[in-house]
Order: C-alpha cells, then sequence, then structure tokens
C-alpha cells in the first residue's frame, strides 16, 4: 500500500491522478471535430491548426520542467497549480472571441495539461514502490488510450448540442472534482533536503529549442519549404539553443534537466526505444484515417472512426502489460520486445494494404498496431524509474513522455514529407501517357502535390467534370484508380518506414538491461506529512 495512507485514501488519489490525466489528454483529442464550427465563428482558417499545434508545443515544454521542479519542491503543489492553470485555461478558451486569443489561451491549456500528464506517472512513483507500479502505470496509459477513443465522438456531440465553447467549459465541473481529490488525499510528499536553486538558463534553453523545433515542424512543406531560410533558420536556433541547454546543465546545481540520469545506460536506451515508439505511434494515428478514406472510400466521419479499435488496442495492451509487470517478475526488456514486435507486426500488415484490401483485414492490422503500442507503454517508464534514486524520480519519469512526444512530432514531419514525395512520383509512374498528355501542366502538378481529390467529394466532381472536357469520363475513373493507388502505395512506405524506426527501439531493448524491480522504497524515497 502507498505509504502512510489507507486503502481508502490510496484509491481516491489514484481516481484523482486518472482523472486528470484523462482531461488532459482528453483535450489534444475532443477539439478536432469541432474546428470546422470555430473557424465559422472565429474566422482565422489560416491558423486553425495552432488549435492543435499551440496545445502540444505547450504541453511538450512543459513536461520536463515540471517533472524536475517537482522533484526540487514537493508534487503536490505542482498538481494543484497545474489543475488551476488547466481550469483557467478551459474558461478562457470558451470565451475567446478570436482565433488569436484561442491559441494563446490553448498553449495556456497545454501548459496545465502537460504539467498533469507529467505528475500523473511520477505520482504512480510516489504512491507505490517499483514493483508494484507496473499495473498502475498501466492504468494510466490505458486512460490515454481511452481519451482517444471518447474524444472525437464526445467533441462531435457537444458541439452539435450545444456549442463549440463547451467542449471546454465542461472541463470545468470534472477539474473542481479533480482538485478536491488532490487536495483531500494527494500525500505532501517531502523532497530531500538540499539546494533549491532554479535553473533559469537550463529552462530557457529548453523553452527556445523545443518550441523552434516544434514551430519548424510545424510550418514545413505546409508554409514553407524545407530548405527554405524559414525553416533552416528555426532548425538552427533549436540545434543552438540545444547546446546551450547541454552548456547550461552541466553547471547548473540544480539542473532542470540532469543529465545524471543519462549516465544510466537503461535510461539511455528506454528513452531511445520511446522516442521511436512515439515517432510510429504519432505517425499511424495520422495516416491511418486518411487512408481509410482515401483508398478505401470511407466517409470522413467513419474513417476517424476506425482509429477506435486500435485505441482500444492500446487501452488493453497496456493495462494487460502493466499487470503482467508486476505479476510476473517485472521482466521490462521482454515485455518491452514483445509491444514492439507485436506493433512491427501490424506496421508491415499495413504497409502491405491496398485499395483492394478488405475493411476487416485493414482493422485486423491496426488493432495489433495498438495493442502492441500499449504493451511498449508500462516497460520503458518502470525500467527508467527503476534504474535512478528518488530524488530523480520525476526528471527521469517525465523524460520519457518528452521524448515520446518528441519523437512523434519529428515522426509526422519525417512520414508527412515520404508521404508527400511518394504520392507525386508514384502518381506519375501510375498515370497513362494519354492521360499525362492531355492534362494541363499546372493541374497535374497539382494534382502530385495535394491528394485531396480522392477525399473530398466536391474536388472528385470537379475532377470529373474537368476530365469530361478534356475527352472523356473514363479519364476520370483512371485519374482516381491513380489516385487511390498511389495513395495506398505512399502509405505503404511510410509504414514501412515507421517499422524500420522501429526496428532502432527493439535493438535498443535487446541491450537494456533488466533489474529487480525492488519491493519497497529505497532509503531517502517519499514521505508524506499532512
Amino acid at each position: 500500500m502507498a505509504h502512510g495512507l489507507s486503502r481508502r485514501e490510496t484509491v481516491l488519489t489514484m481516481a484523482g491522478v486518472m482523472l486528470g490525466i484523462f482531461l488532459a489528454s482528453l483535450d489534444q483529442t475532443i477539439v478536432g471535430t469541432a474546428i470546422p464550427r470555430i473557424v465559422a465563428d472565429l474566422g482565422g482558417f489560416d491558423r486553425f491548426t495552432w488549435i492543435t499545434s499551440a496545445y502540444i508545443a505547450a504541453s511538450t515544454t512543459a513536461v520536463p520542467i515540471v517533472g524536475r521542479l517537482s522533484d526540487l519542491y514537493g508534487r503536490k503543489v505542482f498538481y494543484v497549480a497545474a489543475v488551476v492553470v488547466f481550469l483557467v485555461g478551459s474558461a478562457l478558451a470558451g470565451l475567446s472571441q478570436t482565433m488569436n486569443q484561442l491559441i494563446a489561451f490553448r498553449a495556456i491549456q497545454g501548459i496545465g495539461g502537460g504539467s498533469l500528464m507529467a505528475l500523473a506517472f511520477v505520482a504512480v512513483g510516489d504512491l507505490f514502490p517499483p514493483a508494484d507500479r507496473g499495473k498502475y502505470q498501466g492504468f494510466v496509459a490505458a486512460m490515454f488510450g481511452m481519451s482517444s477513443v471518447i474524444g472525437p465522438t464526445l467533441g462531435g456531440f457537444i458541439t452539435d448540442t450545444l456549442s463549440w465553447n463547451w467542449i471546454f467549459y465542461i472541463n470545468l465541473p470534472l477539474g473542481v472534482v479533480i482538485l478536491a481529490l488532490l487536495i483531500r488525499f494527494f500525500p505532501s510528499v517531502k523532497p530531500a533536503p538540499g539546494s533549491r536553486r532554479i535553473d533559469a538558463a537550463g529552462m530557457a534553453a529548453l523553452v527556445v529549442s523545443i518550441l523552434a523545433l516544434l514551430l519548424a515542424l510545424s510550418l514545413a512543406n505546409v508554409r514553407y519549404e524545407w530548405l527554405s531560410v524559414q525553416i533552416v533558420g528555426l532548425l538552427a536556433v533549436s540545434a543552438l539553443s540545444a547546446i546551450a541547454l547541454v552548456v547550461a546543465e552541466l553547471r547548473a546545481a540544480e539542473p532542470i534537466m540532469p543529465l545524471a540520469i543519462y549516465r544510466s545506460s537503461v535510461v539511455s536506451l528506454s528513452l531511445i526505444a520511446t522516442a521511436c515508439t512515439g515517432f510510429g505511434m504519432f505517425g499511424t494515428i495520422v495516416f491511418i484515417p486518411l487512408f481509410f478514406q482515401g483508398a478505401l472510400g470511407a466517409s470522413a466521419t467513419s474513417s476517424g472512426s476506425f482509429l477506435t479499435p486500435m485505441m482500444l488496442g492500446v487501452v488493453i495492451g497496456a493495462a494487460i502489460s502493466g499487470q503482467a509487470l508486476s505479476r510476473l517478475g517485472g521482466h521490462y526488456r521482454l515485455q518491452g520486445l514483445v509491444g514492439i514486435v507485436m506493433m512491427g507486426a501490424g506496421m508491415f500488415m499495413a504497409s502491405r494494404m491496398t485499395p483492394d484490401t478488405s475493411f476487416g483485414s485493414a482493422v485486423a492490422s491496426i488493432v495489433a498496431l495498438g495493442f502492441g503500442l500499449g504493451v511498449t507503454f508500462p516497460p520503458f517508464t518502470i525500467a527508467a524509474q527503476n534504474a535512478v534514486p528518488y530524488s530523480l524520480l520525476g526528471a527521469v519519469t517525465s523524460a520519457t513522455q518528452f521524448y515520446r512526444s518528441v519523437g512523434g512530432a519529428v515522426g509526422l514531419a519525417a512520414l508527412g514529407a515520404l508521404m508527400a514525395t511518394r504520392f507525386s512520383s508514384t502518381l506519375l509512374e501510375l498515370l497513362p501517357p494519354s492521360v499525362k498528355e492531355a492534362l494541363p501542366a499546372e493541374r497535374l502538378a497539382a494534382l502530385a502535390n495535394d491528394p485531396q481529390a480522392v477525399v473530398d467529394p466536391d474536388a472528385v466532381g470537379a475532377l470529373q467534370g474537368a476530365a469530361s472536357e478534356l475527352g472523356g469520363g473514363e479519364w476520370a475513373d483512371y485519374l482516381l484508380t491513380a489516385l487511390r493507388e498511389a495513395l495506398a502505395s505512399a502509405i505503404g512506405d511510410v509504414f514501412l518506414a515507421a517499422l524500420g524506426v522501429l526496428a532502432l527501439a527493439a535493438v535498443a531493448t535487446l541491450f537494456l538491461k533488466e533489474r529487480a524491480l525492488s519491493k519497497s522504497w529505497e532509503e531517502g524515497g517519499p514521505t508524506a506529512s499532512g
């Protein structure tokens, strides 16, 4: 049982922790279905992607900072503050009158949400010794997956029934319940005595590096070319800030990202594996609906719903993996490998999908992918936690989430660029010479650079009309068939590339040294007061 707490107090504390991560992760997915209504009310179509990007950028940056500060000053004060910041951001987002206001308030939400997610996994380490953490880490990871299942549907229902503002207001009553549970039951864990100097230089370098990187990845191939001055400049700023961060951390008395954690090969290899699985996770979540809609002809609504089986696989995989980790001896290397192999098998099956693939086969491949992904969640977090002293628990736990998010951001950019390149070249290969000669060069270039005609009914109608004018309706059939085949082939290449990165995760996991999970806290571990 958790230190100094009764069973009832532990259950209620965990309820607050799980509700907190559900609330924070829900806000990454619930907004998507409301964006068309938000744009209709507020305008700012050219900035609508930042409704999501601002939240993700702020939450990613907050994770390592808050995780480390909680090591130095105690967990409870930051947990309570995170809920308050999240609720303030939610209320302000619901009151937004312009797109710029909404983007700014979503960033405030992201700071609170990222802090909640960071501290949720750390809290399990405070409440339970290493040998018992797996099953609870699995439950917390499952809440993340569950929010991905519920978010889009809930967002659409609230938007249609009430208004888009209520997807933010709905956080307030649940947040008040979480706040009450945390204030009443969450233990006030006393950090070990020592220096309390804030590493301002390290925090500044970290924020600049991450924001410049995420901004570059968000704008590349969307607003600017990859080799444009703007993107290269942002990447250079990110790299220079990362170097400055390392220098600052070497000099800081209490570094915000302690380099000491990387001295452990277990931690370093766990973070590599986590980043690689994050690379694959975020990429597949984006491209699976595109495949179902563009290659298999599903509607926009149903294509999104096909993610549900995958995310349910994540939920079940994480829950089973966590239980097995605690009950079967804590073999985190073996479980990590099992999860990666299953995830890789699902990716390989997905890479073989074509426009003729049945919906059942496609769903089977993404369920295997999701289940394997879920299995990987608890082992690497527990392995990293088990390899460092308790005084670094917050830093190392938040690092696993941080590397997963950064790996996902890099994955989205890299896989998106790969898909665009492969789609363009494959389409030109598939089109009959007669069609390529008859199509105006600018129209052919537009088709090769944007697969919109595959997923937009209006664009399909325009394409059919244009083809009829040029020589017959059968040309439209040629074009649509070629577009679907090119899209399926490009997405298949995306999954193969992600599979290659996943292989790096498998290699890193093979070299992971297993250490027995302690059944009690080490000396200097958590002590509760109040």
